[in-house]
């Protein structure tokens, strides 16, 4: 069996059987609305959806990449930093928003990648909140960190998107994130926030970040100069439509088609790439030495979001970073995995992530490259590439967080 090939396949296969238009088909009911807004890296097939049940409706979508869609003001934002055109989609999705009454209805469409792609800075410039987000990433901050940073910094985030609006708004959301907390997907633009200016600030103190104005637009709110972000919104509702659970379900699905065993360990797992990499190499070594939780043959499964803290200048994201931490806590361990990005693209690298087969420290030791090296250099795409190892499919269309995938033979 060519278990590389099957992996890469139970990646494609769930990423079909979770598609945000399948998603989406369901809670298209009856009820017409009289503005389809679309936001986040599914915004195109979340539009498409849409736009094909209620024909002739007016829509506005903001995805990450420029495309034709007939019928629909598209307004391509910049990702993972925002830029100009994030600010231009902001302002027409307000400016949409305000134009409805309260006889009218917004369905709103939210996928992860909308912090991004939506951007209306307040109490800081475009340039400022960018800093101010790649630092807290290179920190390590994780996704609930910095959206609470940057729905303070925002006049469309945290709520304020809905609370433009007098009109009814019916929100659908893909999760990306841990928990499927609505608040944190996207920084939760059409969700009230639970999040105050003084938990912004404890943010910038926890990762020592100077940030003056961004602090100092925060002490404003704390004192109450600057108003908090909505709290409640009664003419808004929230509905999580797809999350990382269903990807692994997909891929469970798949693989025991294909006559296979295979175990979901969990899809909330978070935190430091490094000890995730260290509990999935001891779950490993456990079931190939004794066992235990589950006999070999089997494939696990996992997903959830690791966090990076970065230190060199290297090429990567968290799913190529987990995948050489992984070989590195393995040591003569040798296993067929996979962790890549249900999105197709893993942080600064050009594929969605990495696979690990039996021989690959074999193969690098071969090439001449240091596991520890390119971990300290933050370069695992770069250690991938040379191995061509990369899973490389371009943006998917996707957001429903990450997937893992370990085969464990006899």
């Amino acid at each position: 069996m060519d278990v590389r090939r099957l992996l890469e396949n139970t990646y494609h296969h769930a990423l079909v059987a979770v598609h945000p238009g399948a998603l989406l088909q369901p809670h298209l009911t009856a009820s017409r609305p009289d503005l389809i807004l679309a936001i986040g890296k599914a915004a195109i097939p979340l539009a498409r959806a849409a736009m094909g049940a209620y024909p002739g409706v007016p829509a506005l979508v903001m995805p990450p990449v420029q495309v034709l869609l007939p019928g629909a003001e598209v307004i391509a934002g910049s990702h993972p930093v925002p830029g100009a055109s994030s600010v231009r989609a902001a302002q027409a999705a307000l400016e949409r928003m305000a134009a409805l009454n309260g006889d009218q209805e917004a369905l709103v469409l939210v996928s992860g990648g909308g912090s991004a792609l939506l951007c209306a800075p307040s109490g800081v410039t475009l340039e400022q909140k960018g800093t101010l987000t790649r630092d807290l990433q290179r920190a390590g901050a994780d996704i609930r960190e910095l959206n609470t940073v940057r729905r303070h910094l925002s006049r469309v985030k945290g709520g304020r998107l809905a609370a433009a609006t007098t009109a009814r708004v019916r929100a659908l959301l893909l999760s990306d994130v841990v928990g499927d907390d609505p608040a944190v997907i996207a920084s939760g633009p059409t969700v009230p926030d639970p999040t105050t200016f003084a938990d912004a600030l404890a943010v910038l103190d926890y990762y020592e970040l100077s940030a003056p104005e961004a602090r100092a637009h925060f002490q404003a709110g704390a004192r109450g100069d600057v108003p908090e972000t909505p709290k409640a919104l009664p003419n808004v509702s929230n509905t999580v439509i797809g999350s990382n659970r269903l990807l692994l379900e997909a891929a469970r699905t798949y693989l025991e088609g294909r006559g296979l065993r295979a175990v979901i360990l969990g899809d909330t797992f978070e935190g430091d790439v490094r000890e995730l990499a260290r509990f999935h190499a001891s779950v490993v070594r456990s079931v190939a030495g004794h066992g235990s939780p589950v006999t070999a043959p089997v494939v696990l499964i996992s997903g959830g979001e690791a966090t990076v803290q970065v230190h060199g200048n290297g090429m990567g994201g968290r799913n190529t970073e987990f995948a050489l931490w992984l070989l590195h806590e393995l040591g003569d361990v040798g296993v067929h995995a996979l962790s890549a990005g249900s999105d197709g693209i893993d942080g600064s690298s050009p594929g969605a992530g990495a696979f690990l087969t039996p021989d690959s420290r074999a193969r690098s030791h071969a090439a001449g490259l240091d596991v520890r090296d390119f971990l300290n250099r933050n370069d695992s795409g770069t250690f991938f590439d040379r191995l061509s190892d990369l899973l490389v499919t371009g943006a998917s269309g996707h957001n429903l967080n990450d997937l893992r995938l370990i085969g464990i033979g006899n």
